[in-house]
């Protein structure tokens, strides 16, 4: 998902419609009590590859992001770095919106292994031709926007299409488990693109950095390439069309219909994406403007975001309550952190409250992507997590612009004090909706009854 803070899933909700109980394939692991207190990663192969592989990916795009955004800033362009970045960053975020559609269709029509695969080699491509572009000297701006563009295009596939393949990868018991899994590698993404972005650009420049992110993604192929994946049963796929007995996707706005409570919480968290999201445009412009630091600096409070995040995606189920309620919760704690900055502009005190904000999104994240794994049927989760994509990434985009645009009329700390401000009244709004929702148990069945 993106650095938005999206939902996760409750152990209570009931199990995923069409996903098959069978044993784990690729595991080479024995069954039982011991098989199953190893970590997942380790007792299925397969799904351990992929997961290293969409590592690899996110770190590069990650490490792409940050790493140019930083230097547009601090080295390209000097005179108006906030709508250069906030131009770059929405360049970074439009095609999984524009895409849904088509994402949708094309990881409901192909095998899923052919999808990653061929997404991860077309980006190691694109990375390795912006390097030797770079390399030769005279890089325009506008190359750097064109690769990030072609990146964020192969992810936009990538991400939806490695999340509807868990129960390819995984049993029913260990979907869970695999999506925390899943929804941590945003998190040490992040985590690597902060420490290995900023840091890379100032010494090797941008063709060093494009360079490395080719050598993640063609990674990432050849882990995906040798990775078994099961071939879900006949009777595992939900909707099937009558002629040759293959699944049938529906329209995507149909799949959003048929689960209002789920629309409701998606709503909620576009618009708080709007505010959210802008954390990327600021640290390098608070970096540069109010703390003056360097690259270093840049690595430090993006990788306490990241780490952040990252213990989030592994104690989110542990926070009780409904998602809702938790989710209201979390982001109203967020607000704070990241308006905090706004008044005390000490580094130790930024990167505190980048890494408190960092664990309320990967909490939150956990909460609901996992119900949703098990509400929605095989069938339709194609077409819902490209919509999901989607929908919490609309606002991206017009955040990467809004506030890039005003980083050159306003000082960082006014953004830190808008962000937390912004932010409030949707975590009212999902605290209202978390009253007039019911509980997990008794949550609607996605698609209705079939």
């Amino acid at each position: 998902m993106t650095a938005a803070p999206v939902t996760s899933p409750d152990p209570a909700s009931a199990p995923a419609p069409g996903t098959s109980t069978g044993t784990s394939t690729g595991t080479g692991s024995g069954t039982g009590a011991g098989a199953r207190r190893r970590p997942l990663v380790l007792r299925n192969r397969a799904f351990g590859a992929v997961w290293l592989g969409q590592i690899l990916t996110q770190a590069a795009v990650r490490m792409f992001q940050v790493g140019v955004a930083w230097w547009i800033v601090a080295h390209a362009v000097p005179g108006a770095p906030g709508l250069a970045s906030g131009l770059f960053l929405a360049a970074c975020t439009l095609p999984a919106v524009a895409l849904a559609p088509v994402v949708a269709g094309a990881i409901a029509r192909f095998p899923h292994r052919s999808v990653l695969r061929t997404t991860a080699g077309l980006a190691g491509a694109a990375s390795g031709a912006l390097a030797l572009w770079a390399h030769t000297g005279g890089l325009p701006l506008a190359g750097v926007y064109g690769a990030a563009l072609a990146l964020a295009t192969c992810q936009a596939f990538f991400d939806p299409c490695l999340t509807t393949s868990v129960p390819e990868l995984v049993d029913d018991a260990d979907i869970e488990t695999a999506t925390g899994f899943e929804l941590s590698t945003q998190s040490l993404a992040g985590l690597a693109g902060a420490l290995l972005g900023a840091l890379t650009v100032d010494r090797a420049g941008v063709a060093g950095l494009a360079a490395g992110c080719a050598a993640a993604y063609l990674g990432a192929a050849v882990l995906v390439a040798v990775a078994r994946f099961r071939t879900a049963a006949p009777g595992d796929t939900g909707d099937t069309d009558a002629a040759d007995g293959s699944p049938r996707s529906r329209p995507l706005l149909r799949i959003l219909a048929e689960l209002p409570s789920v629309r409701r919480i998606l709503i909620c968290f576009t618009a708080a994406n709007l505010f959210t999201a802008a954390v990327f445009v600021v640290i390098p412009l608070y970096t540069r403007s109010v703390l003056f630091g360097g690259g270093g600096t840049v690595a430090l409070l993006e990788a306490s975001l990241g780490t952040g995040a990252l213990v989030g995606a592994f104690t989110g189920t542990r926070v009780p309550g409904r998602p809702t309620v938790a989710g209201a919760w979390c982001l109203g704690l967020m607000a704070l952190a990241l308006a905090l900055p706004g008044l005390f502009a000490q580094r130790p005190v930024v990167a505190g409250c980048l890494a408190v904000a960092g664990w309320c999104a990967g909490a939150v994240s956990v909460r609901f992507v996992a119900l949703f794994q098990r509400m929605v049927p095989t069938a339709d989760k194609p077409g819902f997590f490209a919509v999901m994509q989607a929908v919490l990434g609309a606002s991206l985009p017009v955040a990467s612009l809004v506030f890039g645009t005003a980083g050159d009329f306003l000082s960082p700390q006014t953004l830190c004090l808008v962000q937390g401000i912004g932010l409030l009244p949707a975590a009212c709004a999902l605290a209202l909706l978390g009253s007039r929702t019911p509980g997990p148990a008794a949550a609607e069945p996605a698609g209705g009854e079939r």
